[in-house]
């Protein structure tokens, strides 16, 4: 092993708005599904978290801002007391052993079930998700949404607004506004799920508007500084087709340039790609970039280091890590020494709950337990008395 550290600014330190980070790296937030029925964290997930604190920053998984924005089972919420408490578990035993975590606020739109949440799912027009829900009787089809009315786009950019109040009650340092990966606010953006001929649709400043309303709206409740954006330009999660790309997101990025967000976070970033250097340089502020890995396929053995010093020097200021982080507690030690990555374990990653492939990845210093404790057994196996 070799002291990777020495030649890499991902192990530098930075600061993001008030807060003081260790190194560049940031943990992404994972779906995990280790919530209660009910959508409050239970404290396996302060368990989860606090095992990886030594990351740059924590952006956690992603939590609804209201009931019809559930997406799966056991997705956490942050819209009621009982909510607030189960984070602020988390938070505490985060902070305790010394990390920084913001949340990520996500509203599925149409990619829920009313088996999920009670209610029929609402989005930008009725245009239901090609694929199937998973859901607590098994997959089934998607049902064709609700499209939603002005008031109840009033409501839910409110909403937003609310789980960032509530979220910082709950003792985040932010929150993270999902606009990617094909939930409600990317739903809006794309041409292939907005078929609205209000102001929400048609032009891309109506596909946009949205998005920038719930931003400003968020970055409003609990200051701009507190709010990141996380977006995914091309990305095909969830059957979306944005249809102009190239378009919606420099309109984006001028549209919230003035915020003075915490972040920009850019999903599957390339920086050999032409849209990738064009947000780069609009962009004023902190950009995290999320190497692209290759969806669905194999974790390289380095877990995205390579990748994320590329983006760095493409001029990306943190570089965010996600199945690297979820299969090693110790991501950032492990990175630093060059030492070898844990696996993931795929079955484990999603509704399956409990502690298998979740708490009970080995970090280095278990490893080196594990084989001291086997070479001492071995030892005595071997020794006979007279």
């Amino acid at each position: 092993m070799t002291n990777a550290s020495e030649m890499s600014r991902l192990f530098a330190p930075t600061r993001l708005g008030a807060l003081h980070l260790p190194n560049r790296l940031v943990m992404a937030p994972l779906t995990r599904n280790r919530a209660g029925a009910d959508g409050v964290p239970q404290p396996i997930m302060a368990t989860y978290y606090a095992q990886r604190a030594s990351a740059g920053l924590i952006i956690a998984e992603a939590a609804t801002p209201n009931a019809v924005g559930q997406t799966y089972p056991n997705i956490p919420g942050i819209h009621n007391e009982q909510h607030v408490a189960g984070w602020r578990q988390v938070t505490d035993a985060v902070r305790a052993a010394g990390g920084r975590m913001f949340l990520q606020l996500q509203h599925g739109g149409r990619v829920g079930h009313p088996d999920n949440s009670g209610l029929t799912p609402v989005a930008p027009s009725p245009v239901p998700l090609s694929e199937t829900i998973h859901t607590p009787g098994g997959r089934k089809d998607a049902v064709v949404p609700r499209e939603m009315t002005l008031a109840d786009i009033r409501s839910t950019a409110a909403d937003f607004a609310s789980a960032a109040r509530n979220a910082i009650d709950a003792g985040f340092s932010g929150v993270e506004v999902h606009a990617a990966n094909g939930h409600l606010l990317h739903q809006f953006m794309a041409r292939n799920t907005n078929h609205r001929t209000d102001a929400y649709g048609g032009s891309v400043a109506g596909r946009i508007r949205f998005v920038v309303e719930v931003v400003r709206e968020v970055a409003e409740a609990i200051g701009p500084e507190r709010v990141g954006l996380r977006i995914s330009p091309g990305g095909t999660v969830n059957g979306i087709d944005e249809g102009d790309t190239e378009s919606i997101y420099p309109a984006l990025i001028e549209a919230l340039a003035d915020t003075g967000l915490a972040y920009l976070h850019y999903v599957f970033a390339d920086p050999d790609q032409h849209l990738f250097q064009q947000i780069r340089k609009g962009w004023p502020g902190t950009l995290i970039a999320n190497p692209a890995l290759g969806w669905g396929g194999p974790l390289p053995a380095d877990g995205g280091k390579h990748a994320g010093e590329r983006l760095l020097d493409a001029g990306a200021d943190l570089i965010s890590l996600g199945r690297a982080f979820l299969a090693n507690p110790d991501l950032v030690e492990r990175l630093s020494v060059g030492a070898p990555l844990n696996q993931v374990r795929d079955q484990h990653m999603m509704y399956v709950g409990g502690e298998a492939g979740y708490t009970d990845y080995p970090t280095m210093a278990a490893g080196h337990r594990a084989e001291e404790l086997e070479h001492r057994d071995g030892e005595l196996a071997g020794f006979t008395t007279r």
